[in-house]
């Protein structure tokens, strides 16, 4: 029961120092709200309350489903994207050395950086954010794909040639499967980054949105709301990731094996 219970007890243990440092007055509740506000504040904007629907007439499930679904197109074009330049850039050697540079560019960019000349490029809608997102997943995959490529052992590449596979089939059968361990790993840290980048992705229109959400309840210091955002973002962060990890898991399990 160990592995349930250590992160159950460091939970009660956090939740415990939080109600204690709210209680002891050293800040107002407007900074440090005690626990059973963002309680409150949690069933006000998952409910109906007063004639009020959830946060700005969403619920919050509601506001977490529409970013997931941005960050689901977003974080899929980059990761697709990602793979495939990840593969050719690991396999032809001018192809590395003619994006490797814009990409390790791009991956070093904050998102605010960009994010305002999106938005005068695409506009204000869906488009600018899940370019955002997309862009912010491109980087990790790529990078991580063409490590694992280029990692290869060669004799495996010359004894599949040797037995007359064509250049399609060496990449098939020894290539993707040889880097496929990697490239789930560059797949995980995409959607993390993906998700750091979900309040800025969210900052112009954001609403409904989890990210939107926070943003505007931060513009009114309503903190207890962006506490159980945060906390939405959090959780369903750690789902998400756990769910990649089994499938790591699954389609890789010879990984970590001799």
């Amino acid at each position: 029961m160990r592995p349930a219970a250590l992160p159950l007890g460091s939970l009660l243990l956090f939740v415990l120092l939080w109600q204690l440092l709210a209680a002891s007055g050293t800040w107002s509740e407007t900074l440090v709200p005690p626990p059973a506000r963002v309680w409150d504040a949690f069933v006000d904007v998952s409910t109906i309350h007063d004639g009020i629907r959830g946060y700005n007439g969403t619920t919050l499930v509601e506001h977490l489903g529409i970013s997931l679904r941005r960050i689901a197109f977003g974080a899929g074009i980059g990761v697709v994207a990602g793979v495939v330049f990840g593969l050719l850039m690991g396999t032809v050697g001018w192809v590395r050395s003619l994006f490797e540079p814009w990409i390790t560019f791009l991956r070093t960019l904050p998102p605010l950086a960009y994010f305002s000349l999106l938005v005068i490029w695409l506009g204000i809608d869906e488009e600018p954010k899940v370019t955002l997102l997309a862009v912010a997943a491109f980087p990790p995959v790529a990078v991580s794909t063409t490590t694992a490529v280029a990692a290869v052992p060669k004799h495996l590449v010359e004894a599949a040639r040797a037995l007359g596979a064509s250049r399609w089939a060496v990449v098939r059968d020894v290539v993707v499967p040889s880097a496929l361990p990697e490239t789930l790993t560059g797949v995980r840290l995409a959607v993390g980054v993906a998700y750091s980048s979900l309040v800025a992705a969210e900052l112009v229109n954001g609403l409904p949105g989890i990210g939107g959400m926070v943003k505007d309840a931060a513009n009114y210091n309503n903190t207890p709301v962006v506490l159980v955002g945060i906390i939405a973002i959090g959780l369903s962060g750690l789902i998400i990731d756990g769910l990649l990890l089994r499938l790591e898991r699954v389609a890789v399990p010879w990984r970590g094996r001799a």
